[in-house]
């Protein structure tokens, strides 16, 4: 009898230890934030356009994987993902996407990301942009 009673008074000290290692990791689990996309606007007030140089704009952004580049421009302008060789050589390759809606939204994919105007001359005047988007940070508590 005395064992048990012995067993039983070990047992009750185990068991709360255990739900307090329980709250614990329930309070720190819901604090918990998953990192969110950072949403962009090129070229900020003044949009997609040729009175910025588009690649200065980037300079001193941390852009990753997941962010959004929100594109507005004049409709006599346009905004294509294009591969490396476009983006050197200001065309739009096979395989490329033109946008000219005016207002486009584009997620970044992990690694390069090349974006021009499709006119090569509008291009070639400094309407292009390369990011390299990292991957994105981890939850943070």
């Amino acid at each position: 009898m005395r064992k048990a009673i012995r067993r039983s008074l070990m047992v009750v000290p185990a068991a709360i230890l255990l739900s307090l290692m329980l709250l614990q990791f329930e309070g720190v689990h819901s604090r918990i934030i998953d990192s969110k996309p950072t949403t962009y606007m090129v070229g900020d007030d003044s949009g997609w356009d040729l009175v910025i140089d588009m690649q200065s704009w980037t300079r001193g952004k941390n852009f990753h994987a997941g962010d959004i580049l929100v594109f507005k421009y004049d409709e006599q302008f346009n905004v294509a993902v294009v591969n490396q060789t476009g983006y050197d050589s200001c065309t739009v390759n096979d395989g490329a996407k033109v946008y000219d809606s005016g207002n486009t939204e584009i997620q970044l994919a992990f690694g390069a990301n090349y974006f021009i105007d499709s006119a090569a001359d509008v291009c070639a005047a400094g309407m292009k942009m390369f990011i390299n988007a990292t991957a994105p940070p981890p939850s943070i508590y």
